[in-house]
């Protein structure tokens, strides 16, 4: 079995979560775990599907203009103006897919704090609901590490937190690391984000019993991404709640 690693790729925010999932409801080879690292085109901000607006909109920085879309997937609000953001699907029927979503969620921040080690940052997923000394307001991704978010060691600052989605078709897993709480590698050298995807993707293979692959983008249905992305971009779907 193979890991799918997709072209890394820069959009909207409408358009990242559109294609998010639609990796999982439409990948041509429905049977192959794919992952996808990407940047955005501007400063965004997404929020988890069951958040109020009115929530979301108190909690973001006031005078500033930026992207705003509602995740397909759970979690709070996540500020990507300066993250390193990933998608991961695991296909119906894999191991990994299969378990409680505490357990995926571990085992997937596991390898992001492994391959975070690799370079010297002292990075661990946090294994207590305790709040840390640093705990911001619920609902909000990086003011708050949860349950087996990755947090730096020295800091106590969350690095690393993601969402998740389970249907018919597989698992999404949609995750982000807070580039300023890495801080640097060993030595005070400069953190290596080349290498922490080529360590990260090589432990997600490890972990899901396949070998990381690039691959080209897949054939998707361009008429529904661009539906799907102006689904995604209408305010009837960003203030549902």
């Amino acid at each position: 079995m193979n890991l799918h690693l997709l072209p890394i790729r820069t959009a909207g925010a409408a358009e990242n979560m559109a294609v998010d999932f639609l990796l999982l409801q439409r990948y041509p080879q429905a049977d192959v775990p794919r992952f996808r690292h990407y940047g955005w085109r501007g400063p965004a901000f997404t929020f988890g599907y069951s958040q109020k607006i009115a929530f979301v909109q108190s909690a973001l920085p006031p005078g500033e203009t930026f992207d705003l879309c509602r995740r397909a997937t759970g979690g709070g609000i996540v500020d990507h103006r300066d993250d390193w953001t990933y998608a991961l699907v695991i296909p119906r029927g894999h191991p990994l897919e299969d378990v409680r979503a505490t357990q995926s969620y571990r085992e997937v921040h596991e390898c992001i704090a492994a391959a975070l080690q690799r370079q010297g940052v002292p990075a661990v997923a946090k294994k207590t609901t305790e709040p840390t000394e640093t705990a911001g307001p619920e609902g909000v991704c990086f003011q708050r590490a949860e349950l087996y978010d990755v947090v730096h060691t020295g800091t106590g600052e969350k690095i690393a937190g993601a969402a998740q989605k389970r249907n018919k078709r597989g698992l999404l897993f949609q995750g982000s690391l807070w580039r300023p709480a890495v801080g640097t590698a060993a030595g005070g050298a400069a953190f290596d984000w080349d290498r922490f995807y080529e360590d990260f993707t090589a432990l997600l293979g490890t972990l899901l019993g396949a070998e990381a692959t690039a691959v080209p983008w897949p054939e998707l249905n361009e008429d529904e991404v661009s539906g799907l992305t102006e689904q995604y971009s209408a305010p009837e779907w960003i203030e549902a709640r």
